[in-house]
């Protein structure tokens, strides 16, 4: 009897002292997110230890690189073993992470209340070749912002709906002496030149791949980058756009030192109403310009998901912080930085108040978002179509030479 009693009661200890650990441990997850564009450093850090407050089993430590590390790091941390635990990815990453196992499938975890409640466009940013690979963040595009006081001092009633017209009106900005280079992009040798290169080649109704082999070098393609080429030699475009990041466009345009440019939905709000901003009140934003009888509009599909690692030991876990950090109350709470995923967010006046311009040119934008090229060998394209652009607009090569160069680089 004695015997039988000690061993239950062993057995018991054994029990309590196998949960205890598990019921008190703390999950720790490591998640990585870029420092530019979109949602700051600060907001995310605030969107997340909303999330640790609700969850105090788990804690998130977070790590920001800029946008032209986060694919790579993210990759050699796979190669080592792990590291994180949730990553940002780009839109254009899917096809090599899902090829590669980088991330989880998570199509299982995804709800109907999801499928029905974000919008369908959104759901491009994740999924590939039917599964999902985490949920659509943020949603983007490039738009066309303008500095109102400066058109107005230039007699132009309203800003150009062709990228031919926008030419037209940085010329007369820059004859009349108000602004030198009324004109400022991102065309540093990074992914921003290619988005906003891909932005001209939806304008010219363009295609990057026929049949999985390169089709830039002709057609739109060739156009995009000859508009390109032209807007810089004519002295229209500042010339420092060669270097610029989007930071750096939104630091020139807030400064007063440009009348238009292309950039992320971020800086609407952080131009017309930051505290340093010198142009707050004066920023208008309409849809990127088309091409006449070719388009109305153009625009980049610049959306960013949030994915799990498929090395994550702490996958529900983890899976439980992206549906914090994508829900609509979060995104609704932070929609003057990042447009919300969610459809009936567009029609809450807690989101819409105070950028109503932002969201009008946003409901044709978003529309008409092109994607750049889904292939595993995205990266390699990429870089190619990166230094093609810069030799053109040095004028080390023409347009023609220079997109040939950077077909036969592209690994296709």
């Amino acid at each position: 009897m004695l015997k039988s009693i000690t061993k239950t009661l062993l057995g018991a200890a054994f029990i309590v002292g196998a949960a205890a650990p598990h019921a008190f441990a703390e999950t720790t997850l490591n998640a990585l997110f870029m420092a530019q564009a979109a949602y700051s450093e600060a907001d995310v850090r605030a969107m997340t230890d909303a999330f640790t407050k609700a969850n105090p089993d788990i804690k998130v430590n977070l790590e920001f690189v800029p946008y032209e590390g986060l694919h790579d790091k993210t990759v050699l941390a796979q190669g080592s073993g792990g590291g994180y635990d949730v990553v940002l990815f780009d839109v254009i990453w899917p096809a090599e992470y899902a090829t590669n196992n980088v991330l989880a499938d998570v199509t299982p975890r995804i709800t109907d209340d999801m499928k029905k409640g974000v919008l369908p466009g959104a759901w491009t940013t994740v999924d590939y070749d039917g599964k999902s690979y985490g949920m659509p963040w943020i949603l983007d595009t490039k738009y066309l912002f303008y500095n109102k006081e400066i058109l107005e001092k230039a007699g132009i009633k309203a800003p150009p709906k062709t990228w031919a017209e926008l030419n037209e009106q940085a010329k007369t900005i820059k004859d009349k002496g108000i602004l030198a280079t009324p004109i400022a992009w991102s065309w540093s040798q990074a992914e921003a030149a290619i988005c906003d290169y891909t932005t001209l080649v939806s304008a010219y109704g363009g295609a990057f791949l026929k049949d999985g082999k390169p089709a830039f070098t002709e057609g739109g393609g060739l156009d995009a980058l000859k508009y390109m080429v032209d807007s810089y030699t004519s002295g229209v475009t500042n010339p420092n756009s060669k270097e610029f990041l989007e930071e750096d466009v939104r630091n020139v345009f807030q400064n007063g030192e440009a009348a238009f440019a292309l950039n992320w939905t971020y800086m609407y709000n952080m131009a017309n109403a930051g505290k340093d901003s010198k142009v707050a009140g004066k920023v208008g934003v309409v849809p990127a310009p088309g091409v006449e009888g070719k388009s109305e509009v153009s625009a980049v599909n610049g959306s960013m998901g949030l994915g799990i690692t498929s090395t994550s030991k702490h996958q529900d876990e983890a899976w439980k912080y992206i549906v914090h950090m994508t829900s609509q109350e979060t995104q609704n709470a932070y929609a003057k930085l990042s447009l919300p995923i969610w459809a009936s967010s567009y029609d809450d006046p807690a989101v819409t108040a105070g950028q109503e311009e932002m969201i009008a040119a946003a409901k044709l934008s978003l529309a008409a978002m092109y994607p750049r090229p889904t292939t595993p060998k995205y990266q390699e394209l990429s870089t190619a179509l990166q230094q093609a652009i810069q030799e053109a607009l040095l004028g080390q090569a023409t347009p023609e030479d220079a997109l040939k160069s950077a077909a036969e680089n592209s690994g296709l």
